[in-house]
């Protein structure tokens, strides 16, 4: 009969007896090394609730922009080397951007953000080794409203995130919130993306510009929820029934 284990010690002990059909469920907390477990058990059939790629994509800003780029702000690049900042340069300058924002790839709450006031500034920083590669480039949005949406099964709510003396939007940042009704257009974003990641639930930050374009920003399994109508334990008890009734399916 398949095994089910529900948590990093369970698996930890039981790893070299896990085989095709077995499960895992919960969020898999091998430090550095888990994208080798994760290679590993998935080639040994074992399966994960929320999914592998789920998880590796909720912690890596990096593989997001490659995941997702279809619905991020257009032109959002990943530079993982000298050359690409360079080549980066040309592809702004000939679209007329000039303010950029770099995102660090594993920092979250705004710390990793970073407004440039051009391309040229950034490939000078990183020409300098003062900016860890990878990392994701952006053109800057000087205006737009910044929504931060979760849904997990049935349940969805939404709220816009306010900052007026940061352009970082998060909350712990100084920002404010007020709830928010998303449009169709706008849900129909995120179960896209959610399809995409295979996120079985999420948090996710959109960016609405002036013309009513909306763009993703980042998507996350767990994430602050200080603006949401729902306590953490009741969501965080609505993913643990998902994930419980996805594993047996």
């Amino acid at each position: 009969m398949p095994t089910i284990i529900r948590t990093n010690r369970e698996l930890k002990e039981r790893y070299d007896e896990l085989k095709a059909g077995d499960t895992f469920i919960g969020l898999l907390s091998f430090k550095n090394v888990k994208h080798r477990v994760l290679i590993d058990l998935l080639e040994r059939g074992v399966r994960f609730f929320p999914s592998a790629l789920s998880q590796m994509l909720g912690r890596s800003k990096v593989a997001q922009a490659l995941a997702f780029r279809q619905w991020m702000i257009p032109r959002t690049l990943i530079i993982a080397r000298r050359a690409d900042a360079m080549r980066a340069i040309n592809t702004y300058n000939q679209h007329g951007i000039g303010a950029v924002v770099t995102k660090e790839d594993h920092l979250q709450c705004g710390f990793g953000i970073h407004r440039w006031e051009s391309v040229e500034a950034v490939y000078n920083q990183a020409a300098f080794n003062t900016i860890s590669y990878p990392f994701v480039l952006q053109p800057f949005l000087e205006t737009y409203t910044d929504m931060r949406v979760i849904i997990a099964g049935d349940y969805s709510e939404a709220y816009i995130r306010e900052n007026q003396n940061n352009f970082r939007m998060n909350l712990t940042a100084g920002g404010t919130s007020r709830p928010y009704t998303p449009t169709n257009d706008q849900l129909a974003l995120c179960h896209s993306v959610m399809e995409r990641g295979k996120f079985p639930y999420a948090h996710m930050d959109l960016l609405v510009t002036k013309d009513g374009h909306n763009y993703l920003s980042e998507i996350a399994l767990n994430g602050g929820m200080k603006g949401a109508r729902i306590r953490r334990e009741e969501l965080d008890a609505l993913k643990k029934d998902l994930l419980e009734k996805m594993a047996g399916s």
